[in-house]
């Protein structure tokens, strides 16, 4: 790969044709029109995420003659450049000269167009140190995916997309890395993450492909279009959201791909699923609230999944001690299930550490985690109990 350093180019050339689409929330050239400043490889535009901390950092430096680094430009042809590396920081200049934001000086809070003249000449006249890069393609996206950009790595989608960019990666991030979509807020519930970080793009591929992503995107690189991706991703959603009616936090994340795979076949009585789920939220024995969805569509059979609170060490201590004095006395062995046997250990007295404690009445069926319904159990016999 051939690079040249270029350091003529100022602000005011970079700036000059600067378009930023506020729908997509990228800045999409400059150089009057020779740049590209967000091709469809590069990440969305991220450094107005924090409150525009990361944007005014790169006035600041500007104003006070700090370097904000190199720059990177893809070559590819005499008159079509594209950004490499640099398109947050170049986008953070364009959006500001273009008054999308202010800055605070010792006059208050000041736009590009309000703010004194010499500070605009000096953000103008800045000459930036810049590198073309010519090379092939595998080149160039190579280089890309070794670019971290002020510290903020590349997320795995924002690879993926780097490597697979064409129409289909286009069309991708147009509906799912897009933070204007107003799907977004009916996708966060089911979804972490946010478009500009490629959540939603990712996790519809994540769904579509069963988990093969990179291989999913290789075969649809060049399709024009992504209906199975869409028609899949949504169908997903609607599954969701038309079981359980009722929107939990705990929702959003679960591997709801993999649940809709497993369960999409079987018939659910909503009502019934809502009921089911507030009572299960107002137990106060569950720990993992984010089993709950899990263990319903499963036909609430799977405990694990609750991890359902233990006895804590007083109570078990508590029944030991009195489960033993009583089990003395008959002169049978102090885990009941070894008292009613047959063989030698029908009058062993157990120690504390030898035994576990376990529901008389199992938790799925109603028992409490209290001291009343607490037997202790040697392990063999609870080990057996737990796997029945």
């Amino acid at each position: 790969m051939k690079t040249t350093l270029k350091t003529n180019i100022t602000v005011k050339d970079i700036c000059e044709g600067f378009v930023y689409n506020e729908l997509e929330g990228k800045g999409l050239f400059g150089l009057s029109g020779k740049l590209t400043i967000q091709p469809e490889y590069q990440r969305n535009y991220i450094y107005a995420s924090d409150g525009g901390k990361r944007e005014i950092a790169v006035i600041e430096s500007l104003l006070k003659d700090y370097p904000i680094g190199l720059i990177y430009f893809n070559k590819v042809s005499e008159n079509k450049l594209e950004v490499l590396d640099g398109q947050q920081r170049i986008t953070s200049v364009g959006r500001f000269v273009t008054d999308k934001f202010a800055i605070k000086d010792e006059n208050g809070m000041q736009y590009f167009g309000t703010m004194a003249e010499d500070k605009r000449v000096k953000i103008l006249e800045t000459k930036l140190l810049i590198y073309e890069c010519e090379g092939t393609e595998s080149q160039i996206k190579e280089w890309f995916k070794t670019i971290n950009i002020a510290g903020v790595p590349l997320v795995p989608q924002e690879l993926l997309n780097a490597i697979y960019s064409g129409p289909f990666v286009t069309l991708g991030k147009e509906e799912f890395s897009n933070s204007q979509n107003a799907n977004i807020q009916k996708w966060s519930a089911y979804i972490k993450g946010s478009a500009n970080r490629q959540a939603f793009f990712e996790r519809a591929l994540d769904w579509v492909s069963k988990g093969n992503i990179d291989d999913y995107m290789s075969i649809h690189r060049n399709d024009k279009n992504i209906n199975e991706l869409k028609k899949y991703f949504n169908g997903v959603i609607d599954w969701v959201s038309s079981i359980f009616t009722e929107v939990e936090s705990e929702m959003s994340g679960l591997e709801w791909g993999r649940l809709y795979e497993k369960y999409n076949t079987k018939a659910y009585n909503s009502a019934k699923i809502s009921a089911e789920a507030q009572k299960l939220y107002a137990d106060p024995y569950i720990k993992n609230r984010k089993g709950i969805f899990e263990y319903i569509l499963g036909g609430a059979t799977d405990t694990k999944l609750l991890e359902v609170r233990i006895f804590d060490e007083a109570t078990k201590k508590a029944v030991y001690t009195t489960q033993t004095a009583t089990a003395e006395k008959k002169e049978k062995s102090n885990c009941p299930h070894c008292a009613i046997g047959h063989d030698a250990n029908k009058s062993k007295i157990w120690s504390f550490n030898e035994m576990d404690a376990d529901h008389v009445a199992a938790w799925s069926k109603g028992g409490a985690t209290s001291a009343k319904n607490c037997q202790m159990l040697c392990k063999t016999h609870n080990r057996a109990k737990g796997n029945r």
